[in-house]
């Protein structure tokens, strides 16, 4: 057999019995202290004691005017001619909302594409296109190269040749072969001249802030001795580092995969025109 005990509010049994003597037996009886469970409700929410709750100013994401408007010309097609505020103050939490929600999904496609999933073991790389572009590059360098090849070999014959007869065809080719010559002539003094000041400059040297130990520039370090506190606080200065706030930049790829994913918009007009651009 199950008992159930109820507890009223010290108002309610001081209506009902009318006084604190009558109290003290009914919660005696029931094996309460009444001291010590107002103790206990104080000291459990102390952080509400004095404190007003009040409603914040409902703030319309979008401009009510602006989109009652649009609202009663899309109306007006179905046979609506009024439209409360209430609807349109809704209908702007909802745009809130839905945006929210877009800017949120679409910025965990962008940081997942720019993650690295190379040193995980549980992906497998099942394509590589920079490797598949690099390697269509090379082969049209080579395929350029060879048939620069063959139009230098035939330049060169046709410099070389010793026809008496003076064909139009014969006389553009030398020409032509004239000015590779000089060409390759002016790249090679470019590159030569490009050797020697690179010789001239010298090896490229270390930025002082690269250096370990090395303090950066503007500061100035007190103190001449070495068991000084500020020659001892320098490397620490200067090897700290400052963290910097992680910006995920979202592209129109980003979004196509977002809408190609999401039932609403995957066959609408939208997607179809974020393709075309």
């Amino acid at each position: 057999m199950t008992m159930t005990l109820l507890i009223l509010p010290t108002h309610t049994i001081k209506r009902i019995l009318g006084d604190d003597d009558d109290i003290n037996d009914v919660a005696s009886m029931a094996g309460v202290n009444l001291n010590e469970e107002s103790a206990r409700i104080l000291a459990t929410n102390s952080e509400l004691v004095g404190t007003q709750i009040r409603s914040c100013k409902d703030e319309a994401f979008l401009h009510p005017g602006l989109l009652h408007r649009r609202i009663l010309e899309t109306a007006k097609k179905f046979g609506v001619t009024e439209v409360p505020m209430e609807a349109v103050t809704f209908i702007s939490h909802a745009t809130q909302s839905r945006l929210r929600t877009v800017v949120e999904k679409v910025s965990i496609i962008a940081q997942h594409r720019l993650d690295s999933c190379k040193d995980d073991e549980c992906c497998e790389q099942s394509a590589d296109v920079r490797s598949q572009l690099r390697f269509f590059e090379q082969l049209e360098r080579i395929e350029k190269q060879r048939k620069d090849e063959q139009e230098r070999e035939i330049l060169l014959k046709a410099a070389k040749s010793r026809s008496r007869q003076e064909d139009p065809e014969q006389a553009r080719l030398k020409q032509k072969a004239k000015e590779m010559q000089q060409q390759e002539l002016a790249q090679m003094r470019q590159r030569d001249a490009n050797l020697t000041a690179l010789a001239a400059i010298g090896p490229r040297k270390k930025r002082k802030l690269d250096s370990p130990g090395a303090t950066p520039s503007g500061t100035e370090v007190s103190g001449s001795t070495t068991g000084s506190p500020a020659c001892a606080s320098a490397p620490s200065t200067s090897s700290r580092q400052y963290t910097r706030q992680r910006i995920t930049r979202v592209n129109l790829r980003d979004l196509i995969f977002f809408m190609e994913q999401e039932r609403e918009t995957a066959h609408s007009l939208l997607l179809y025109r974020a393709l075309l651009k």
